[in-house]
């Protein structure tokens, strides 16, 4: 039994970041920084058990879906024999381990069978087993750069291909991203940062009541998980609901000027680099109104997105003291109105 997502304790940030992400992946993941013993990886194993399940080509090793992109294999199954077999699957977390190597991750090609017998044979990575599902990465600054590089990549085009000696190898990688890492053990390059949609900081609660309510619940979770679940079953249903009904929604949001005007304005007096920023506010912006049961955008989704987006993305100048990013970010956003 998976603790109910429902039944975590405060985190809300956390969660919502979580949330935006499974009813637009493209959003670009969550990077979640603190300390340890926050429900990291609990929110994630909850989230993805509280989904719905999946249509995917049946036997394919890389959960394809029938009506999306294709791998090699199934894209030659369907050439040939006009139709793909289907099978439900329920979502997973797949977690990447420190110290990968490339190829664990990407998969390999085998050349000498390639070259024997005129055939491809690819045997799968961590992506493959990631598509559309949860990529969990514990520690992430932790990992070394040219491994994020892959990662990141991944994650933004939804694909992977694996070439080696003239030979090819293609399979999608839409998946959900989601990393950790502790400051304090060393920071990713900003053009790495950059890469995640939004980030959120996550610290242990001090107020004693909720500290006492985490400890009832994990509690009776402990000693009758069937029954702790149970009386979550309608708030989990709940949430699942309009996780749903916000993806149906959510290509109905129109996206106006007023509203990327709004975007920039926070933008523009950040000098930020690039705009990527501005990209993923937007969307995280259509979301949170989706979710939220809106049929417009107003200044809170974007003031809610733009805290979510912008965080992990503020530029320190030399000199500057550690914490003045939250409070040009507060600046910022405080002419915004609802």
């Amino acid at each position: 039994m998976i603790f109910p997502f429902t039944a975590i304790v405060g985190q809300e940030d956390m969660k919502t970041g979580l949330i935006l992400n499974v009813i637009d992946p493209s959003i670009g993941g969550l990077l979640i920084m603190g300390e340890k013993g926050t429900a990291k990886s609990t929110a994630v194993r909850a989230l993805a058990e509280l989904l719905p399940e999946t249509v995917a080509v049946k036997g394919c090793p890389f959960n394809c879906d029938p009506d999306g992109m294709l791998c090699s294999g199934c894209a030659e199954t369907l050439a040939g024999d006009g139709h793909l077999h289907h099978d439900s699957k329920k979502m997973r977390v797949i977690e990447l381990p420190l110290g990968i190597t490339e190829d664990r991750l990407v998969g390999t090609l085998d050349i000498e069978h390639a070259i024997k017998k005129g055939e491809k044979r690819f045997e799968p990575g961590i992506l493959a087993d990631a598509n559309r599902n949860f990529l969990y990465v514990d520690e992430v600054n932790l990992l070394d750069d040219h491994i994020v590089d892959l990662l990141l990549d991944s994650a933004a085009m939804g694909v992977n291909t694996v070439e080696r000696e003239g030979v090819s190898f293609t399979h999608p990688a839409k998946f959900i991203l989601a990393g950790t890492m502790n400051p304090e053990e060393g920071d990713l390059r900003p053009q790495l940062l950059d890469r995640f949609g939004l980030c959120v900081q996550v610290m242990s609660l001090a107020d004693k009541a909720l500290r006492m309510e985490i400890l009832r619940r994990k509690a009776a979770f402990d000693a009758d998980p069937a029954a702790f679940s149970a009386r979550w079953d309608q708030e989990q249903k709940t949430l699942a609901d309009r996780i749903i009904g916000a993806k149906d929604r959510l290509n109905a949001i129109p996206v106006t000027d007023d509203v990327l005007e709004k975007i920039v304005g926070i933008t523009s007096v950040l000098h930020l680099d690039g705009h990527r920023a501005d990209i993923v506010i937007m969307k995280a912006a259509r979301v949170l109104a989706a979710f939220r049961g809106k049929e417009t955008i107003d200044g809170a989704d974007i003031k809610d997105a733009a805290g979510l987006a912008l965080r992990h993305r503020m530029k320190r100048l030399p000199f500057e003291e550690i914490g003045r990013e939250d409070e040009k970010l507060t600046a910022a956003l405080a002419g915004l109105q609802p």
